[in-house]
């Protein structure tokens, strides 16, 4: 009687462990089937907002309702399995059914959102940019606008006793960018643009340039003020060292700058040629009027004309003009005498007034 109930249990035992290895596996092909791509093949895209503090299982359940993963539960397992989560990054994602969860899994983790490229060309003016990110439809020109004068109060290279048409003119760095965008495809907030530009601004005139700013006895806004005038008047990179000695020169004596793109700023436009009205425009912008720098930059300078600033060459050219072969380059010259053959030989190719 005791063998036969022995037996009986041991049978039984035999069996529970069967059943418990066959669940085992059971379970284990479940949780791997439901971290399987929903609709696998597919490709059409389905933008997911995933906002800033959500938790694994609440963007888990935001997942599941655009049809994105199968079950909630296998996704946050994965998360915890792969030390995801709370780590998983806020934003815009483009994401398909066709994805599996590990794959979405390791997007969100990543911070791959949707972004959106824009390049501001060096000499831009704030007017410019403004025009630009707008026209690509990225921001609302009002909008931009207020976020503008908001860092404005802030950036600490900004004189407080000067009148500055554009406060933030020339220091919105001109390079490529991509900045987090909505599913509409416009910034969600203007002042992650603004901030992204004035971060590189700040990268690109670092301590060393700063130094030499100092040694130069110059202020980082008249660097900066100056490089804009040297890029609007550069055609040829390697001449704005040139040009940079010539007015470098100029403002050691107090002489006028005789500068045509800040006239041109003064009466509103970044191109074209000047007329004798437009010499006489009465702005502190038209160095043909006023001696010194302008109040300041006219533009966007690049890093060559920032460097060319800091760096002038060793000339002692006062004068310089366009050449009238079409090159771009300029003829420079040391007296007057010699700067108005140059300007006569201009005229004469150009038709120019002056």
């Amino acid at each position: 009687m005791n063998r036969s109930r022995g037996k009986v249990l041991a049978a039984v035992m035999v069996l529970l462990a069967a059943l418990a290895g066959a669940g085992a596996g059971w379970l284990d092909h479940a949780y791997e089937t439901a971290l399987l791509p929903v609709s696998p093949g597919a490709a059409d895209p389905v933008v997911v907002a995933i906002p800033q503090g959500a938790s694994t299982a609440e963007i888990a359940e935001i997942l599941h309702d655009h049809g994105l993963i199968r079950h909630p539960l296998a996704f946050r397992i994965r998360a915890r399995q792969q030390g995801l989560d709370g780590r998983l990054q806020a934003g815009v994602y483009r994401l398909h059914a066709g994805m599996s969860t590990p794959e979405i899994l390791e997007k969100l983790a990543r911070g791959d959102i949707l972004t959106a490229r824009f390049t501001i060309p060096e000499g831009f003016t704030v007017a410019q940019i403004v025009d630009r990110l707008a026209d690509m439809g990225l921001v609302d020109r009002e909008e931009l606008r207020a976020a503008l004068a908001e860092a404005a109060k802030e950036w600490p290279y900004l004189p407080r006793d000067v009148s500055l048409r554009e406060p933030l003119e020339g220091y919105l760095f001109p390079d490529t960018y991509r900045v987090p965008v909505g599913a509409d495809g416009r910034v969600v907030d203007p002042r992650i643009i603004v901030r992204a530009m004035l971060d590189r601004f700040e990268d690109v005139f670092d301590r060393r340039r700063q130094e030499r700013a100092r040694q130069l006895g110059l202020s980082v806004h008249e660097v900066v003020t100056l490089a804009s005038i040297i890029e609007r008047e550069a055609k040829v990179p390697e001449e704005r060292p040139l040009i940079a000695a010539v007015y470098h020169n100029r403002l050691r004596r107090g002489m006028k700058l005789d500068a045509d793109p800040t006239t041109l700023y003064a009466v509103g436009r970044t191109s074209g040629p000047l007329t004798r009205r437009d010499l006489r425009v009465d702005s502190p912008y038209n160095t043909y009027r006023y001696p010194g720098l302008p109040p300041g930059p006219i533009g966007a300078p690049g890093v060559g004309a920032i460097d060319a600033a800091l760096y002038p060459a060793d000339a002692d050219y006062l004068y310089f003009v366009l050449r009238p072969d079409g090159s771009g380059r300029h003829q420079f010259a040391r007296t007057l005498e010699e700067h108005n053959r140059n300007v006569r030989a201009w005229r004469a190719a150009s038709g120019s007034l002056r």
